[in-house]
């Protein structure tokens, strides 16, 4: 059984990893990139003044107020969404990024075959279609759950304590699998209960975060990464589910 479990679980997390670090390289890293612009001063943002032209583009002739006797320049942020870096493949670095990944889905993989054959010695059966609800509830356990305290950052944005967020990120991890699994299989409403309470409280405590705002990424970047990370994170982790629940089936048959 453990050859079993760990054939199907490293074939499907490589692959997966595979599947995820090429998602990463087309989606996620240009945006990156883009904020290491931000990061190292070669570009600058500044933020738009408001009002009921918000919006427009503004006009750097514009002359100040009645009180001033010259024109006060706009500040303006001199990159553009236009001039983001595109796709591009530095074999150093993004070698080693994909071999990571790959490493990183195959230890998720361990850990998903795991409590798959743990349920399926409890009389749960394991299907392909099955595994798609369990590469989603550890997505949810993962990655949703602990982006909903700690959003997926960048470089250049303001961030609590490394240490305590890493704490506070494997306390959710934690509790969030042990609530989803009792939601799964509890059979009394004791259970549910303590599924939401495990579910619920480290969002309840609070995630740390930075004690000030501040940094030269522009929001708009940081909610686009937040975005592709968690979404290629789905993706990924529902294949991930696939694949694992159809190699498992397959070995029991075999």
């Amino acid at each position: 059984m453990l050859q079993r479990l760990l054939t199907s679980a490293l074939i499907a997390g490589a692959a997966v990893g595979l599947i995820a670090a090429l998602l990463q390289l087309v989606f996620v890293q240009p945006v990156l990139l883009h904020a290491e612009l931000y990061e190292g001063g070669e570009r600058t943002h500044f933020v738009a003044p408001s009002g009921p032209d918000h919006g427009a583009e503004a006009d750097p002739d514009a002359t100040a107020p009645a009180d001033q006797g010259h024109a006060a320049p706009v500040p303006q942020d001199n990159g553009s969404a236009a001039g983001a870096p595109g796709i591009g493949f530095d074999a150093p670095r993004d070698g080693l990024s994909i071999l990571f990944t790959i490493m990183v889905y195959a230890g998720y993989g361990l850990m998903l075959v795991a409590a798959m054959a743990f349920a399926e010695n409890n009389g749960q059966k394991i299907t392909a279609r099955q595994g798609l609800i369990w590469g989603i509830a550890g997505f949810a356990a993962v990655q949703m759950a602990p982006a909903f305290g700690l959003a997926p950052g960048m470089p250049g944005m303001a961030a609590a304590d490394t240490t305590t967020r890493a704490v506070w990120w494997v306390a959710t991890v934690v509790a969030s699998t042990i609530g989803f699994w009792l939601i799964a299989f509890g059979r009394n409403w004791v259970a549910f209960a303590a599924a939401i309470a495990l579910v619920a409280a480290p969002h309840l405590i609070g995630a740390p975060q930075p004690s000030a705002y501040a940094g030269p990424t522009p929001p708009e970047l940081a909610a686009q990464f937040a975005g592709r990370a968690i979404g290629v994170g789905l993706v990924s982790w529902t294949i991930l589910g696939l694949f694992a629940a159809w190699l498992w089936s397959r070995s029991r048959e075999a």
